[in-house]
């Protein structure tokens, strides 16, 4: 590739990486405004306009730490079985063979087009009042448990990789869950992290089941209570702009520092390891 090449590359991604961070540097910006400066020069800080008053606002109002809590007990509960029922869903569908392999991996693939909100309110009947979990993590936590989208990833990267490898276990007298935590995760990190960050997207701003089966502020997660801050209480203070912004940050912060944390797995692969030598 030529040198100008590289160069032009280079503008375009820091002009598109402009064109998408400034949303959220924006938004950080607006959230420590004691005055709202919705126009454009909002966005260069005044030193005297800057304060932390709206996040006090917020946690005055809503108790910040309760509900991160909420979504980090509602949100890992997710991942945990995620992850799980992912990874062994994924890899008896890719490793082994079985009578209705096809049709079972056809069945997660189908499931994926159907919207939750079709299901919410039998889901809300099974939950709520058969099962008496409202106002139960676990009630919230039971419809995400399983999700076919991540079944699908990891078996996608296990069909990927050598079966020569597994055979070879096997030859040695490996069974299939030693073969699966020896030889397969260690081989696949990449999809365990990018499960990972998929589905803790998905839970962690999930607003509409929390909301039906949580009618107790104190067991809400973070998007709900975010949610009602902003329709019942914003509009009374001060500043609603800022009052909005500093809850969209806090809703967003934890996202945005798992993705730049995690983010080189997106681009690197370890398949390489498992065959040298």
């Amino acid at each position: 590739m030529s040198r100008g090449a590289i160069i032009l590359r280079g503008i375009v991604l820091g002009v598109g990486a402009v064109v998408f961070l400034f949303p959220f540097y924006y938004m950080i910006v607006g959230s420590l405004q004691t005055d709202p400066d919705p126009t454009i020069a909002g966005a260069i800080p005044n030193p005297s306009n800057m304060t932390l008053e709206n996040y006090t606002n917020v946690n005055d109002r809503i108790d910040l730490w309760t509900s991160l809590i909420n979504s980090g007990i509602f949100t890992g509960g997710v991942l945990l079985g995620t992850i799980v029922f992912g990874v062994l869903a994924g890899y008896a569908m890719a490793m082994l063979e079985w009578r209705g392999q096809k049709a079972t991996f056809a069945l997660a693939v189908l499931v994926q087009v159907i919207p939750f909100q079709l299901l919410q309110i039998p889901l809300y009947v099974l939950i709520a009042r058969d099962y008496g979990l409202s106002d139960n993590y676990l009630g919230m936590i039971l419809p995400f448990l399983i999700n076919s989208t991540a079944t699908v990833i990891f078996r996608q990267y296990f069909l990927q990789l050598p079966k020569e490898l597994f055979e070879a276990a096997r030859i040695d007298g490996a069974g299939e869950f030693r073969l699966l935590w020896s030889v397969g995760l260690p081989l696949v990190r990449p999809a365990l992290v990018t499960g990972v960050l998929l589905t803790f997207i998905g839970p962690w701003n999930e607003f509409l089941w929390p909301f039906l089966i949580t009618k107790d502020a104190a067991k809400q997660p973070l998007a709900v209570s975010l949610a009602n801050y902003i329709s019942n209480v914003a509009a009374s203070t001060d500043n609603p702009f800022g009052a909005i912004l500093a809850g969209a940050v806090v809703l967003a912060a934890p996202v945005v520092v798992l993705f730049i944390v995690f983010q080189r797995y997106f681009v690197s692969t370890d398949l390489g390891s498992g065959v040298k030598g």
